[in-house]
């Protein structure tokens, strides 16, 4: 694993070298491939890139959520406080999840289940991994969901989850996943489905219960003002593999991979007739990558051998970089 990017504190994740392949019509085919990064006890490291790029499967794989009949970790390593999750079987992972490591997903409606109240689901996670009672576990529940900003916890903890707000139900997703106080939380597009207010108001109690619990926090999104706001550090991830690795400040103010750098300039302005300027074409698909690059087809830098060969991801001023050119390239920035 690369040095470089590294936390600065002890790491709680550190995957190495993970590949996950999905069964498709090409037959198996790798949608994560090489990914190595760590999260320090208490950092917030984010994860982005466009769609298809392997930030929500590179999350599903650490918790391990991927599909058995149609997908599988074909390579790697993935160790929680030093535990290597995939030698563990299922019973064990049922363990470890929620208690260790918890997830938030960017659709609460679909990540709880509608056909029970709020608080039977609280209740049940708590017992699953503390010694409490059905009566102490509620309290308990009352106590959290008071703790996220839940008004009237005493109420609401006999609801539906059709009765929330969108907002409601991802504080309760919050309240459920930090239960425990696991080491690790990943929240996979925590507030897409929210309104900016709301937004603003979920990443705030994160942020908050983050500093109070010291959980490590890797935060997979394709918003980058979020980042740019709550995390440490940054991997960016481009066809299934990370082509950047830096500090949240360096990798804004001096980006040296060309996608990262277009990622930026496709930011909007702050005059609202400032024409924005997309990235072209889409992420290739994965059976009909280039020979080179996996970038090249779309990079306004690229020269001929771009074309010909594929950049390995290397050590420079503090990050790692996966582009033949990231020596000679002074790409634009934005202030962090």
């Amino acid at each position: 694993m690369s040095s470089r990017g590294a936390p600065a504190a002890e790491p709680v994740l550190q995957v190495e070298d993970l590949a996950v392949e999905f069964f498709t019509e090409h037959g198996w085919l790798s949608v994560v491939d090489g990914v190595s990064f760590e999260v320090g006890r208490g950092e917030t490291v984010g994860l982005i890139g466009e769609s298809g790029c392997g930030k929500s499967v590179t999350a599903l794989a650490v918790i391990g959520l991927i599909p058995r009949r149609t997908g599988r970790i074909s390579r790697g390593r993935i160790r929680l406080d030093g535990r290597d999750l995939l030698s563990l079987d299922e019973r064990d992972l049922r363990e470890i999840r929620g208690r260790k490591v918890a997830m938030v997903f960017q659709e609460p409606m679909t990540s709880i289940d509608p056909a029970f109240t709020v608080g039977k689901q609280m209740v049940e996670v708590l017992r699953r991994h503390l010694p409490m009672s059905k009566t102490q576990a509620r309290q308990r529940s009352i106590e959290l969901l008071d703790r996220v900003g839940i008004t009237d916890p005493h109420r609401r903890i006999d609801s539906f989850p059709h009765e929330l707000s969108g907002g409601m139900r991802q504080r309760v997703l919050i309240a459920m996943a930090l239960s425990c106080e696991p080491d690790l939380l990943i929240a996979d597009e925590p507030t897409t489905a929210l309104d900016v207010t709301v937004q603003a108001q979920v990443l705030d109690l994160l942020a908050g219960l983050q500093a109070e619990m010291g959980t490590a926090v890797l935060l997979v999104t394709h918003d980058l003002g979020v980042v740019s706001e709550n995390c440490e550090r940054v991997i960016v991830m481009y066809a299934g593999e990370v082509v950047e690795t830096a500090g949240t400040g360096d990798l804004f103010g001096r980006p040296r991979h060309p996608y990262t750098a277009a990622m930026l300039g496709s930011l909007p302005g702050l005059h609202p007739d400032e024409p924005l300027d997309p990235i072209p074409g889409i992420v290739p698909p994965r059976h009909a990558l280039p020979p080179g690059c996996w970038y090249e087809p779309r990079c306004e830098h690229a020269i001929e051998v771009c074309a010909s060969g594929h950049p390995t991801l290397v050590d420079i001023e503090e990050r790692s970089v996966r582009c033949l050119r990231a020596d000679e390239l002074r790409l634009p920035g934005v202030g962090a």
